[in-house]
């Protein structure tokens, strides 16, 4: 996909130094993401819901039940999806020159229905190994029933940007004497130790995406 201009919905206002409408830098963002926050009005009401997502190819990809709320709304109506990665907290020498840096994305569009099963075996292939790289080969592969029990989901990168914050503390000359701490706090995500299921017979851990520290 190539890169494109800005839409009325995906122009950055607020800091427009920070907005990034580059395919690279949008696909680096959700492709250290395991989680997506989708919004979307249903019911007469405004929802906004976390579900696990990947990209493949030009796409954002989510997976939900046959019956589920969600996947009906996302397909008959407008929505937005959003992912964040907070990679610091910026402690200013003033309350209001505290911030954070972080790496975001919003896409706005409508999902539409995968139904090939061949396609959807090959997608869920692609979510389990961006879960855990290498893992699809050592597990029991869907089944029809199960592919045909789930439905897959995609919304097209084409009306996207991303948001990024970095660097230091922005503080006001005036307050540059207080004498308080301040800078940069670096965050990550980082795996704990492995809890292993009873009955398990496989000492070998499972591996990582490489965004995910150990």
């Amino acid at each position: 996909m190539s890169d494109i201009p800005p839409s009325a919905r995906t122009e950055i206002r607020r800091k427009p130094q920070r907005a990034h409408y580059d395919r690279a830098t949008v696909e680096a963002i959700v492709d250290e993401a395991l989680i997506c926050q989708v919004a979307f009005n249903h019911g007469g009401s405004v929802h906004c819901l976390p579900t696990a997502c990947w990209r493949s190819g030009d796409h954002l990809y989510i997976h939900g039940a046959n019956n589920s709320r969600m996947a009906q709304a996302l397909t008959t109506g407008e929505c937005s999806v959003c992912i964040t990665h907070l990679d610091g907290l910026v402690l200013a020498r003033s309350a209001f020159h505290h911030s954070m840096n972080f790496r975001s994305v919003v896409i706005y569009g409508r999902f539409e229905e995968v139904t090939d099963p061949a396609i959807k075996a090959v997608e869920f292939e692609v979510f389990v190994e961006h879960v855990s790289p290498g893992r699809a080969e050592l597990v029991r592969a869907p089944s029809p029933a199960e592919i045909a029990g789930t439905r897959l989901l995609r919304i097209s990168l084409l009306e996207a940007a991303a948001k990024i914050r970095t660097g230091g503390v922005i503080d006001a000359e005036e307050d540059m004497a207080i004498p308080v701490w301040a800078g940069v706090i670096p965050l990550k995500l980082h795996a704990g130790h492995p809890e292993i299921d009873a009955g398990c017979t496989s000492a070998n851990p499972p591996n990582l995406p490489a965004f995910i520290g150990i």
